[in-house]
């Protein structure tokens, strides 16, 4: 049996942290400097997003990669998190050896999706105008 350690935890979540900053930076073309992942411990969301960031990626992410996820408490943090800083919040999880997933609100969820066919309009609009 593996002993469970703060400092085997802490360096779980780090890194999990740091694969989902390497996945905004590569998926959103967004420049490195404008996202840090945030010391274990300190408070706020655990990506720090510069303004540019925010811009392409609007999200307050809390991250937690656990094997068993107290969801409740998780979206709360999450949701104080993000709302201090003015950011949808989105919590991302995974356990070992699983993919990651996201959970957002289900208001946000319907805002993005009415964002995305507004936008799907515009541009068969610009497409029949051409």
């Amino acid at each position: 049996m593996t002993r469970h350690t703060s400092a085997g935890s802490k360096a779980k979540g780090r890194l999990f942290q740091q694969e989902i900053r390497e996945d905004l930076i590569r998926e959103f073309r967004l420049n490195p400097v404008d996202l840090q992942s945030t010391a274990m411990g300190q408070a706020g969301c655990d990506i720090y997003l510069s303004q540019a960031a925010r811009d392409v990626f609007p999200f307050g992410i809390e991250a937690k990669n656990v094997e068993a996820l107290k969801i409740w408490e998780a979206m709360e943090q999450c949701e104080t998190n993000a709302e201090k800083e003015g950011l949808r919040p989105l919590l991302v999880f995974r356990r070992n050896r699983t993919p990651a997933r996201a959970v957002l609100r289900w208001a946000d969820f319907l805002g993005i999706w009415n964002e995305v066919l507004d936008l799907r309009a515009k541009v068969e609009q610009l497409e029949r105008d051409l």
